[in-house]
């Protein structure tokens, strides 16, 4: 004890230090005169020295962080799995940098040992894959890759650099979508390299609002994702045509493309997406002033062999670019013109009588001026195939040239005007009566032109195949117009005349009467004029097929009407009845007849319904899967919660 505790300084013991170079123990003093010296109990584990003397500690042990990031770099190549790697990105930013910049081939492969799995648990009762997520985004199995989205604050560099590490050895990513980017840490293309690197699977990719994004990103992008199957580009003013044109020479199985709102892409783009991508088969293309007709030119002539959708809005070409699609596109099966100002009514003439598109099935034209009455007869006569017509703010178009194109198109199955105001009742009356046995759908939609006229009108012959009738928003729209359309469309299934303030019960009867086969979803809201008289005949005539009742908005619309559907439409499927007249009588009404269907039923802003109605609607709610019961001031919030314990199934809107 004296040898180790010196109470008078005299013996040969040296104060704060070993008593042999080997010794790895360490002394303490406690006082100016005593010294303790603690053996080691176990053997040190690092080999340089640790000095403490009186308060002051140093520690010089040795960091991995002054490493080179080349060695970190090699290191991590040798991670064994994903699991590691994705723990060891969690440690800093720098590792995850560093982790981001390992290609996913430059990893070192090695057996793993039997029995063991990396980092993909299975689920062997259901049969699904668990993927684990570092950073909580959404992360779902798709067709064999996983999918992503970030979105605003969300989208970082960091948080790409995190999904290519972390996905990178569980299927790898096959979708990643971008929408919009972090104001102070945006994604650049640091972020998107990280993604090429991690993510060779890669096969479609959407990136929507990121202006820090440039070529450099997508660079990488065509020279690590040759499965690159869809781009979807929408207002990247930083990217141009090099990159349209890297992704053209290092992605062959591209089939779908966008590029919208792209300033700097021009007609070079186009044409190396027509020489070097011979899958292509979907083709957007929406405000790029840089796109002319020699881009679209060149893309339809060199791709026509597979190209079947295009899409062109906003976009400076010409009649000649037209002339190109109607002369080259052979395999267009739907085709998207909007907002071409240059293209002149020669334009769609020449490529409607070009007999090229014998094989488009739809066709959609959005404010052109070249759409006449003589370039859409054109269209009608050249089209065979055509089934799906859409013409909208189309203001030069015609009576005249309506009628012509329906005795013209042959296929035509659907035809919808919107906002075609030259366009009035006797014109859709002869197009109806002109057009072929095989139109079952007429849509009219704000033609400001359609006037209630006089019912002294020729004859005309019915059409035997028209099912469905929408008529919205045409305020000149009458009664007198309605009894006509009864007398023209005997077969309805379908009727939506939502907005049509002038029609009344007088008009809308010969209607509902001269429908022979039964109505199955009928719209009627915000018809303000049309009474309980429309719902007894409803009822009456269409009974027995009526599945889906609109009549939000009708304010004449009484608790009389729900005795009467509750009786009389045991497939009533949907039901309306928002600022309708209907109070704790008319729910009662309707709860005690038969409904064993009805699955939606709103009540929204039917002020006089009160907490009185609880029981009926708990009776409605055996079967209801939608409750919407907003702006019904008399219903309390205490029975409001009732309904919401008792009809668990149901989706309760308060």
């Amino acid at each position: 004890m004296p040898a180790l505790v010196n109470y008078s300084g005299d013996d040969d013991f040296y104060s704060g230090g070993p008593f042999c170079s080997g010794d790895s123990g360490i002394v303490l003093s406690i006082g100016s005169h005593v010294d303790i010296y603690c053996p080691p109990r176990k053997r040190a584990r690092i080999s340089g020295p640790l000095v403490v003397g009186g308060s002051v500690f140093e520690d010089k042990r040795p960091s991995i962080d002054v490493l080179p990031d080349e060695c970190l770099f090699e290191i991590f190549r040798h991670l064994p799995g994903g699991r590691e790697r994705s723990a060891s990105a969690c440690v800093s930013k720098r590792w995850l940098t560093v982790l981001s910049g390992v290609r996913s081939a430059e990893f070192y492969r090695s057996k793993a040992p039997r029995g063991q799995s990396d980092n993909i648990n299975v689920d062997p009762a259901s049969n699904n894959t668990e993927s684990i997520s570092a950073d909580g985004d959404l992360e779902v199995e798709c067709d064999g890759y996983l999918t992503r989205c970030v979105e605003g604050k969300k989208a970082t560099d960091v948080r790409l650099a995190a999904i290519a590490v972390c996905t990178s050895s569980r299927g790898g990513l096959g979708k990643l979508s971008i929408r919009g980017s972090n104001s102070i840490r945006g994604v650049t293309d640091l972020g998107l390299s990280a993604i090429a690197r991690g993510c060779p699977s890669l096969r479609f990719l959407s990136l929507w609002n990121v202006p820090s994004i440039g070529d450099e990103g997508v660079f990488e992008i065509a020279r690590e994702c040759h499965s690159l199957e869809k781009l979807d580009l929408c207002q990247c003013p930083s990217i141009s045509n090099k990159s349209i044109v890297a992704i053209a020479e290092s992605c062959p199985n591209l089939t779908a493309l966008t590029i919208e709102s792209c300033p700097s892409v021009g007609n070079e783009s186009l044409q190396a997406l027509g020489k070097y991508c011979p899958k292509l088969q979907s083709i957007t293309i929406k405000d790029c002033p840089l796109i002319g007709d020699q881009g679209v030119a060149s893309l339809l002539s060199s791709a026509s062999a597979v190209l079947a959708k295009v899409k062109l809005q906003a976009l400076n070409i010409s009649d000649y670019s037209l002339a190109v699609i109607g002369h080259y596109g052979k395999s267009i099966t739907s085709l998207v013109l909007s907002g071409l100002q240059n293209v002149s009514q020669k334009g769609f003439w020449v490529m409607g009588n070009a007999k090229g598109l014998q094989t488009l099935a739809s066709l959609t034209i959005t404010s052109c001026r070249g759409v006449t009455d003589l370039s859409l007869e054109a269209l009608g006569r050249g089209y065979p195939s055509l089934k799906h017509m859409c013409l909208r703010k189309c203001c030069f178009v015609s009576d005249n040239g309506l009628v012509s194109f329906a005795k013209g198109a042959n296929s035509l199955e659907s035809l919808q005007l919107e906002e075609c105001n030259r366009i009035t009742q006797t014109g859709i009356l002869n197009a109806i009566s002109n057009c072929n046995s095989k139109l079952k759908s007429l849509t009219l939609v704000k033609c400001m032109g359609i006037k209630d006229l006089s019912p002294e009108t020729p004859m005309l012959s019915p059409s035997e195949s028209l099912r469905s009738l929408s008529i919205r928003s045409c305020p000149g729209f009458g009664s007198t117009s309605l009894a006509m359309l009864g007398k023209l469309c005997p077969q309805l299934h379908h009727i939506d005349l939502s907005g049509l303030c002038g029609i009344t019960d007088t008009g809308l009867l010969p209607l509902l009467e001269g429908c022979e086969l039964g109505l199955a979803k009928v719209n009627l809201s915000d018809c303000v004029n049309l009474t309980d008289e429309v719902v007894f005949a409803l009822a009456r005539l269409h009974g027995g097929t009526l599945e889906l009742l609109n009549l939000d908005g009708c304010q004449k619309v009484t608790d009389a009407s729900l005795g009467v559907l509750a009786n009389n439409c045991p497939l009533l499927n949907d039901l309306d009845l928002s600022k309708c007249s209907i109070t704790d009588s008319g729910v009662a009404a309707l709860s005690r007849g038969i409904q064993p269907n009805l699955q939606i039923l709103s009540l929204s802003g039917c002020s006089m319904i009160s907490n009185k109605s609880i029981t009926a609607l708990k009776k409605l709610g055996r079967t209801l899967v939608g409750l919407n019961l907003q702006h019904c001031n008399s219903i309390g919030s205490h029975t409001i919660e009732l309904l919401t314990e008792n009809l668990w199934r149901c989706d309760i809107l308060s």
